[in-house]
């Protein structure tokens, strides 16, 4: 299944898995523990801005290792930026859009290589704890994307009977231990809790082997829960509570691993698969002074807090301000663990020196959303916009604190915006007459990205297309 034409088609410019730089020796075989958390905001962990609420954990994590100012996810919404982090390839490629619910009939194709399936090639147990999203039947289930163990929900928390909006339409939510349905959830108080110690359990029972930890935490996304250990912590309220207990299950993990002797072979990684949903107000995030939230590609949306630490690998307080994107941790995982890379082009590149503060070449990034648009293009300091239709909360809008959401309304930009995100990263002043020779080089990456990968704004067909995974009934 997998396509030869494909390989051939893909455009050098966009394919980093051929570069040199990927196959270097590698440092060691570190364990490595993936953080994902789900609706984070820019501006949610103490070390990026916050003051309602305290992230100790997270903000010593930034103080230990490198912390990014501009890291991306390639899409503002669940499952493309799943699949984008997961593989290294923009979602759109894969034909991954949007977030999946109960009703998909596809998922991620096995026939693409995830973290999980490089590693085990070298050895490593896999374990994958939290939110999945992509793709609940069970061929597209964790199991079949190269983890030895699942503990999680297959798909968003929120898609459940009590969604505020939609109670008739979403079936119970289970809760899933490999393949099979564990309990249905009623009450996710103790999700934050369970899915910490199911991670403390994986990482004892490995300890003897390296292994790779994806924790895909199932908050901050609506509907919020708390344990009570963390009720009423935060000033702010329940958002507040909720980012405190995901940075207490930070800090467990990191004490876990120093009680086993094991912090400084262990490489962890912690980030977000997109902004905060501006629409449920008091139960959304901060986004940091950037524009929007999830749902879009303007900086609230796809630039998330990202923070790399490794004890004797990576030194301490490094804040890199270039840009990378969550597509380049599969690549770089790859490096520094020797580990093959996929055989299917992909489109990250190994941001390790760039972790260890170091400079590289600039490269261009995208951010796509809705069905195949390709809505940005950012260069280093700058950010091209094409015209699209996006949501945004009308001027004045009382905001709610009590999980119930407000309604967006959609506006259209009339024309493509060049922004300097170095001096505007609020994206409020449009530069494109001043800087031609940018304007006309990020058109010129844009182009390049429709080729391969098609963009419905324009029409433009991608050569380098590959297919989600189908469901075949055994019926």
């Amino acid at each position: 299944m997998k396509s030869t034409l494909a390989l051939l088609l893909f455009s050098c410019l966009f394919c980093f898995s051929c570069q040199k730089e990927e196959a270097k020796e590698p440092i060691q075989k570190p364990n490595i523990v993936l953080i994902f958390a789900d609706d984070l905001g820019y501006g949610d962990l103490g070390s990026y801005g916050a003051k309602e609420w305290q992230t100790p954990h997270l903000d010593q994590m930034a103080q230990d290792g490198a912390k990014f100012t501009q890291f991306y996810v390639p899409h503002a919404v669940c499952s493309a930026s799943r699949a984008a982090l997961l593989t290294g390839a923009y979602a759109n490629r894969l034909e991954i859009f949007g977030a999946l619910d109960h009703t998909a009939k596809h998922g991620l194709n096995p026939d693409e290589t995830t973290i999980a399936e490089l590693l085990k090639e070298q050895g490593y147990a896999t374990g994958m704890v939290g939110k999945w999203h992509l793709g609940h039947l069970e061929p597209f289930l964790p199991g079949k994307q190269g983890f030895d163990s699942y503990f999680g929900l297959p798909y968003s928390n929120d898609m459940w009977p009590h969604h505020p909006e939609a109670k008739d339409y979403y079936p119970p939510l289970p809760l899933i231990q490999g393949d099979s349905t564990l309990e249905i959830m009623d009450d996710q108080s103790l999700l934050t809790s369970r899915y910490t110690e199911k991670a403390l359990e994986f990482i004892e029972r490995n300890q003897d082997q390296p292994f790779f930890l994806y924790l895909a935490h199932s908050m901050p996304h609506v509907p919020l829960y708390v344990s009570e250990k963390f009720q009423g912590k935060s000033p702010q309220g329940m958002y507040g509570d909720v980012i405190m207990e995901i940075d207490w299950s930070v800090g467990e993990i990191r004490k876990k691993l120093k009680a086993l002797d094991m912090e400084e072979n262990t490489l962890i990684i912690f980030t977000s698969d997109n902004g905060p949903w501006l629409s449920y107000g008091g139960h959304a995030g901060l986004t940091g002074g950037l524009r929007e939230g999830k749902g879009t590609s303007w900086e609230g949306g796809i630039r998330v807090p990202a923070i790399f630490t490794w004890p004797g690998k990576i030194k301490s307080g490094i804040v890199q301000n270039q840009a990378a994107m969550t597509v380049d941790i599969l690549p770089t995982i790859a490096a520094i663990t020797g580990s093959n890379m996929p055989q299917l082009p992909i489109d990250g590149r190994n941001i390790w020196p760039m972790i260890q503060g170091e400079q590289q070449e600039e490269k261009p990034y995208f951010a796509y959303y809705n069905r195949n648009e390709l809505q940005a293009v950012i260069y280093g300091k700058w950010k091209l916009v094409f015209p699209h239709r996006y949501r945004t909360l009308p001027e004045g809008t009382v905001l709610r604190n009590d999980g119930i959401p407000v309604q967006y309304t959609h506006v259209n930009l009339e024309k493509a915006e060049l922004y300097n995100l170095e001096i505007d990263p609020a994206e409020s002043k449009d530069v494109s007459e001043a800087n031609p020779e940018m304007l006309a080089k990020l058109q010129g990456y844009a182009e390049e990205a429709r080729k391969d990968m098609g963009d419905a704004l324009t029409g433009s067909e991608g050569s380098g297309m590959r297919k989600h995974g189908k469901y075949e009934s055994p019926d």
